[in-house]
């Protein structure tokens, strides 16, 4: 008798029923968690089919109670520190709600759970495109005198990325306190001689939840997405552009990039210096509440309209940036237009978009044509036809890689931010996204998406029924994946 073979079989078998326990304790788990029934019978599904590979799958993305733990300490700061933003213009805030009524349910929510209060006095500009951020975020780092707030997802060592280090280097060495936070998963590829380099001038640069044993790790997959920009309380950007050289274009496969930010003077600064404030506090326990940090602009600074800005997270218990754009969607009347790379839907806003197309408002829907996360490009399509039997229009843009994060109500409410339509944004990751009620900055917004559908082509239902029976099964198979996405 193989006795050796029988005790490796025996092992195998051993370790398959421990594995296999434990997915079934894991399932058990998740359905009392009482999550999202969409989520929950995912995770079962992949826990029955793929008890070892869904086990550890699980370890990475599907502990709620994790997240729990590790982000209650920074939802409660957040909730505290949230006084450094009493809001100073309760009259015109007030005089601005009793003349738009409509307006005033979506102001609430946001700032009912965001503790970001709506203001005024706030010049907001759109910036298209990388050739127009990055050049009008270099003149005004030069300009800094006090101290720069920087925040992003991704940042490279590239020649963008060497320009605005440049800048910063000159600014520490003069005396301007920089702080400089970039997320350890998304900028993984950032050379230590990058960071080396910022260091030695004096910058205080740090990555945000760093991940050093990923299996065991449980940040691992709430990563930090936000793009901001603070200078010396008085100026701001946010936006969908991270730092890297693909932004401006430079990259072979994707070609033209397609992006929106927004550039932020006057009062509402304060909100995204609020937002930067915690997440730097969060990782190293430094409280700044130095009055000049919030400093509200003495000059007076016209705005046709009011801005919020809201972050959104796992250290949150709403999902306040997702209740916004459904909110947003389901008070349209007359028109909805949406700009996202990544289009993953929940079975709220997959039915508040049918609804109104059904109901007679004008939907329209912009996506990239080529996929730049190929399960999350076949999940996006796996709604098409369903939302093209509603009325939705949707449209690929073929100039490029679209990367714009936009949504547009009516021509009145619009946001401008870094939260894509899908999942992981709702739910897993850091965002931020600033929402313009009756802002000039909303025409130059609903302007540039009439020039991106000029640049794409419209998807027809007859048409898209034709496509391969692989690309069916792919658009299956992600769709299965899409509540975890």
């Amino acid at each position: 008798m193989n006795f050796a073979f029988f005790e490796k079989s025996t092992v195998f078998r051993t370790i398959s029923i421990l594995f296999s326990l434990t997915a079934i304790g894991v399932s058990i788990i998740i359905f009392l968690e009482n999550r999202n029934p969409a989520r929950t019978l995912t995770w079962i599904v992949i826990l029955a089919i793929f008890p070892v590979i869904g086990f550890f799958f699980y370890l990475l993305f599907g502990q709620n109670y994790q997240k729990k733990r590790v982000y209650r300490k920074k939802a409660i700061n957040d909730q505290n520190a949230s006084e450094l933003l009493r809001q100073s213009n309760n009259l015109e805030v007030k005089e601005f709600l009793a003349t738009h009524k409509r307006l005033e349910y979506l102001i609430n929510i946001a700032s009912k759970q965001s503790n970001i209060p709506v203001t005024m006095n706030t010049q907001t500009k759109v910036l298209t495109n990388g050739s127009e951020t990055f050049p009008k975020i270099i003149e005004e780092l030069k300009k800094a005198k006090h101290h720069i707030h920087i925040e992003f997802y991704i940042v490279r060592d590239d020649d963008i990325g060497q320009k605005i280090k440049e800048v910063l280097i000159e600014k520490a060495m003069n005396g301007v306190k920089v702080r400089f936070l970039y997320d350890a998963v998304g900028s993984w590829k950032l050379s230590r001689t990058f960071v080396k380099d910022l260091k030695k001038a004096g910058v205080e640069i740090l990555a945000f939840s760093p991940v050093t044993v990923p299996v065991l790790n449980d940040t691992i997959n709430y990563r930090n997405h936000r793009k901001i920009v603070v200078i010396d309380s008085k100026v701001g950007f946010v936006g969908g552009l991270n730092i890297g050289d693909e932004y401006l274009g430079k990259d072979q496969y994707f070609g033209k990039w397609r992006d929106t930010h927004l550039y932020l003077n006057g009062e509402g600064v304060r909100s995204l210096q609020f937002v930067f404030l915690q997440d730097w506090y969060y990782m190293t326990n430094e409280f700044i509440d130095d009055p000049e940090y919030f400093e509200i602009p003495t000059e007076n600074i016209q705005s046709t309209g009011a801005i919020q800005l809201v972050a959104g997270g796992p250290d949150r218990k709403q999902e306040v940036i997702k209740d916004l754009f459904f909110a947003m969607i389901t008070s349209a009347r007359d028109s909805i237009l949406i700009a996202s790379p990544y289009f993953v839907p929940d079975d709220d806003l997959l039915t508040a978009l049918k609804v109104a197309a059904n109901g007679g408002v004008k939907v329209k829907i912009l996506m990239p044509d080529r996929p730049d996360k190929k399960i999350v490009f076949y999940a996006s399509r796996s709604y098409f036809p369903e939302l093209l039997e509603a009325g939705v229009e949707i449209y690929e843009y073929k100039q490029g890689f679209l990367h714009s994060k936009i949504l547009i109500v009516d021509g009145e409410v619009a946001s401008v931010g870094t939260a894509n339509m899908d999942m992981r944004s709702f739910h897993l990751n850091f965002e931020v996204t600033a929402f313009l009620y009756l802002e000039e900055s909303i025409k130059h917004l609903v302007k540039d998406f009439q020039q991106d559908l000029l640049d794409s082509a419209p998807i027809l239902l007859n048409d898209f029924k034709k496509r391969p029976i692989y690309k069916r099964i792919m658009e299956s198979l992600s769709r299965l994946m899409a509540p975890l996405l």
